[in-house]
């Protein structure tokens, strides 16, 4: 038992481990690199694994005004397929294109605008897409016609024949390397290949490889086109444990422990395909303490789910998710230091706060539009070197992004790509109690809504009633304020109105609601609006 444990001990010399914790209705891989959390995902084992799968759909609806055209692919939401993303694309800053000689006689495809689209694809035609984004709130899935399908150290584009490498490749002698390997593959006529971050220092024929694997993968593909009826989805992205694999699987990668007997021979079965001296890293646990409790996973993912994360430096970052965008707020917090220190002081918490934010972003799966609100700092130099920090850190990032400069208000503009959900919005549910606002009235403003809807019901009623008794039924809480500090105005318009106020706390009512009944006729006079 000693020696299972030792073999579960987190390693103290710099490593990256890949840590996978398999439950009956969850999967959830971490990456940490010298124990600290740098990459987390979770995948739910019910849902649909849409972003990267690829459908048979029909074109149910084209709208010119959105130039957009919603498509059929089996879901409840239809799924929304810009016009750009039909016409072919070029690739983006991110990639690299390599140029190869064209072999003779290559057919030149048909250019398509734009414009053209309603004719090419009118509704009820069949279109093959893939999906690029999930269902985010009340919105169906994005698509697009230009398919990728990613392999270990290539992505096959089959219907372009273009090709490149990652940006992300920085070594030029490496880039040479890897262009010269792209110009020798024998990619198969109108497709092209884009070479992954996880190719370089790669040898050939791993290339080679890939590529004949990714081929054969096509056709299968292209035999469900041919033989199934839309919708139909003829590839679905592999699970998170296999694109795990398939995507953090590198050569830095020291040992990938699993807790689950089945996904351990999953993976050791999926690795050997690529390098079978590689599945000597994969490691089965079976300690009795949870995996994710051992590796120090759980305690790091607490930072991920509150509002305020702390820094060493003292400060401290406020992150808040809104539906427009996400703001990101940085404060000193308890660091203290002379004023002839300041500015050093404000650019140490704001360096820190730029690398913690990045890390930030991948661990909790944030995109959209993202505001970062920096400690002012004065100096043109600080500024740049903190954009520049922000920049270093998004260069692990998987998603794309897209940084600016600190803006004369002092804020960092920046945008990341949004495939799916962010981890909050797809672990929580919104309050059933305060809908999701975060936020309830106080007792004070319940207080004075009840007293001016009295008001507004007791000035109505003609001077010459007599017994006009109200019972007015409310939370406990909002009962403890009106019979209390404010039972001097209750009693007040009492003898203004002449009327009877009688006060019911009832604990099922909502902290914010509130009933207004006559007790003469039992008729319902007003209702809090909830």
């Amino acid at each position: 038992m000693s020696r299972v444990k030792r073999a579960f001990i987190p390693l103290n010399r710099q490593h990256k481990e890949l840590i996978i914790n398999v439950e009956p209705l969850e999967s959830r891989v971490a990456v940490i690199e010298d124990g600290v959390l740098e990459e987390f995902t979770i995948e739910r084992n019910n849902d649909h694994r849409l972003v990267g799968s690829i459908y048979k759909g029909v074109v149910k609806n084209l709208e010119d005004g959105l130039k957009a055209a919603f498509v059929d692919i089996g879901f409840e939401k239809n799924a929304f397929l810009h016009y750009w993303d039909i016409v072919p694309n070029n690739f983006d800053s991110n990639i690299e294109i390599v140029e190869r000689k064209k072999g003779k006689g290559r057919k030149q495809r048909p250019k398509v605008t734009q414009r053209d689209i309603p004719k090419v694809y009118p509704i009820g035609t069949e279109i093959i897409v893939q999906v690029t984004k999930g269902p985010i709130g009340t919105k169906g899935p994005r698509i697009t016609t230009n398919l990728a399908i990613p392999g270990r150290f290539l992505v096959l584009l089959p219907n372009s024949d273009q090709c490149g490498i990652s940006r992300k490749i920085d070594n030029t002698q490496e880039r040479q390397r890897l262009k010269q390997i792209v110009r020798n593959l024998t990619i198969p006529e109108g497709m092209g290949v884009i070479i992954r971050t996880a190719g370089q220092a790669q040898k050939a024929r791993y290339f080679v490889r890939d590529l004949a694997f990714l081929v054969e993968e096509w056709k299968l593909i292209q035999s469900l086109i041919n033989n199934k009826k839309p919708p139909y989805c003829v590839f679905q992205e592999p699970d998170l444990i296999e694109r795990t694999v398939r995507d953090f699987l590198t050569e830095d990668v020291e040992r990938i422990v699993v807790d689950s007997k089945k996904e351990n021979q999953h993976i050791q079965e999926t690795i050997s395909r690529i390098s079978k001296r590689s599945t000597n890293k994969v490691k089965l646990y079976q300690d009795t303490q949870p995996i994710f409790d051992r590796f120090g996973i759980t305690r790091q993912l607490q930072s991920t789910t509150t509002r305020q994360v702390h820094l060493k430096s003292g400060g401290y970052i406020v992150i808040d998710e809104t539906e427009a965008l996400v703001a990101v707020d940085v404060n000193t917090g308890r660091h203290k230091s002379s004023q002839k220190e300041k500015d050093s002081t404000i650019l140490k918490v704001n360096l820190e706060a730029a690398a913690e934010i990045t890390r930030q972003m991948r661990l909790r799966n944030i995109g959209g539009l993202i505001i970062l609100d920096f400690i002012d700092m004065k100096s043109r130099r600080d500024q740049q070197s903190v954009y520049q920090k922000v920049k270093e850190g998004l260069r692990r990032d998987k998603a794309k992004t897209h940084v600016l400069p600190i803006s004369q208000l002092g804020l960092l503009e920046m945008t990341r790509q949004r495939q799916t959900e962010s981890v909050r919005a797809s672990l929580n549910d919104d309050c059933p109690y305060c809908n999701g606002k975060g936020k309830l009235k106080s007792v004070v403003t319940m207080s004075v809504e009840i007293q001016r809807k009295l008001g507004e019901i007791l000035k109505k009623r003609q001077r010459d009633e007599t017994d006009y008794q109200l019972m007015i039924v409310v939370n406990p809480k909002v009962f403890h304020r009106l019979r209390t500090k404010d039972e001097q105005l209750v009693i007040q318009m009492e003898k203004q109105y002449f009327g009877k106020l009688s006060f019911r706390p009832d604990p099922s009512y909502h902290y914010e609601e509130f009933r207004i009944v006559d007790l003469g006729t039992q008729k319902e006079l007003a209702r809090s609006e909830s």
